[in-house]
């Protein structure tokens, strides 16, 4: 995805091979006695000590904003003598260039948060990024993240939210109302869609007007590719296989046009915002919104005497006894490898990596998954439709999505999707489509086999 552009970059978890729910680790007193020399030397009741300034950078979506200007009162307040000035950037792939462009104008900020995987690995970690390998706070981090913004063996970010899930919001009243459940099958929630229908409701809420939404039938379909062919993403990294030759990737495409052969969109999906999507969601005026969990926090801001009618379930795939969750990992907080201001900028993120810095984050954004910072734990008074991502983690049901696990990702997946659900093309030329795509990204990128 790009995204995710709310990130989108869309901008994925996983389990994390089981990392998730591993998040029961050390508690906040072995987090705490982790801290790096320099942070001791410098926490609270150093008033003597000289003020520095360092520079932020984050995208310009309400809740990033919210949760970095979090971060920064109250790493100011531990810290007093380290200020921390908040830029911000457009999401998706106008920010995406911005942060390249940046970096090769030598104008970046100390830290800079960004997408994880493989748009990670496009930044040229080497030649841009301070290696934090061997930074105490690693040590509070979930193994399963490192490998997502790891390059050479070498670990260069942290993590800067909870975990992500892509799947299908879903109306719980209408769904209770209409005598549906939550399908396990990709035939079930055909069936559940025609019924949705036949009672004069959209059943699937397409909001193509930000492109980036009509990737999520196509990448949250992941974890039912890796059930198929384990090897995909490994065998797709070095060109053995491809998107339109593989029946699994390829059956993701399929799913996407029979949406729109079925007319189970809104006639309106090119005129559709994502903020409107959300609203047809909450009113209940569409029924099923394929989307990322990131959306959640913009429900409960927006919407939030609707959020406990929501619900969230994995994508089928067609075999009910292999259902399961993909997952987006979060993004990360990076520094800048040309910062004069290295050391602040590693108590910073030391911060944003500790289970005070998740607790600080949870006040101004409720958790969408699961943390990836040991000991840390989800509030209990997360909307209920987070919780109905947890027995995936807890059955060890989850899978990375794509983006995590290959580095090879494709910048125009967003407009090849529009036009598969748009009907524009088939889901074989669509698939192909894609494939030319990546070859691009895949050469550029130096990646034998290509």
């Amino acid at each position: 995805m790009t995204k995710m552009k709310p990130g989108l970059t869309l901008l994925s978890v996983i389990l994390l091979a089981g990392a998730l729910s591993a998040c029961g680790g050390n508690d906040g007193n072995e987090e705490k006695s982790s801290a790096s020399p320099s942070q001791s030397e410098t926490a609270e009741g150093t008033a003597d000590a000289k003020e520095v300034t360092i520079t932020l950078s984050t995208d310009n979506s309400q809740d990033a904003v919210n949760t970095a200007n979090a971060y920064i009162a109250a790493f100011e307040k531990k810290y007093p003598n380290i200020k921390v000035e908040l830029e911000t950037r457009p999401g998706g792939t106008e920010g995406d260039n911005i942060v390249k462009t940046r970096l090769a104008t030598g104008d970046m900020t100390d830290v800079f948060f960004y997408n994880s995987g493989s748009l990670m690995q496009a930044l040229t970690p080497e030649k841009n990024m301070v290696d934090l390998t061997n930074e105490a706070f690693q040590q509070n981090v979930i193994d399963s993240f490192k490998s997502t913004v790891s390059y050479n063996g070498k670990v260069y970010g942290a993590p800067t939210a909870s975990t992500m899930a892509g799947g299908w919001f879903y109306n719980k009243k209408v769904y209770a109302d209409l005598g549906l459940q939550v399908p396990k099958t990709w035939a079930e929630l055909i069936a559940n869609s025609e019924k949705i229908k036949e009672a004069g409701m959209t059943p699937v809420i397409g909001s193509y007007k930000d492109t980036w939404t009509s990737q999520l039938v196509v990448l949250a379909d992941y974890y039912n590719v890796q059930a198929q062919v384990p090897s995909f993403a490994e065998d797709f990294t070095a060109h053995k296989a491809t998107n339109a030759g593989t029946p699994a990737m390829l059956r993701a495409f399929e799913k996407l046009q029979e949406l729109h052969d079925k007319g189970l969109m809104n006639k309106d999906l090119l005129a559709t915002t994502y903020d409107v999507g959300l609203k047809m969601l909450a009113e209940g005026k569409g029924v099923q919104y394929p989307m990322l969990s990131f959306a959640t926090p913009a429900i409960l801001q927006n919407y939030p005497d609707q959020i406990e009618n929501l619900g969230f379930f994995a994508q089928p795939g067609d075999d009910a006894s292999s259902n399961g969750l993909t997952v987006w990992m979060p993004g990360a907080a990076y520094i800048y490898k040309e910062s004069k201001h290295v050391e602040e900028a590693k108590q910073f993120v030391a911060f944003v990596a500790s289970v005070e810095g998740t607790e600080v984050a949870s006040t101004v954004s409720k958790p969408t998954g699961p943390y990836l910072i040991k000991g840390a734990s989800i509030p209990d008074d997360v909307p209920s439709l987070v919780k109905d991502m947890l027995p995936y983690f807890d059955n060890n049901q989850t899978a990375p999505a794509l983006e995590f696990v290959s580095p090879v990702k494709g910048p125009s997946l967003e407009q090849i999707t529009v036009e598969v659900g748009s009907g524009i093309k088939d889901a074989k030329k669509g698939a192909e489509a894609y494939d030319q795509d990546v070859e691009k990204q895949a050469k550029q990128l130096g990646l034998s086999g290509w």
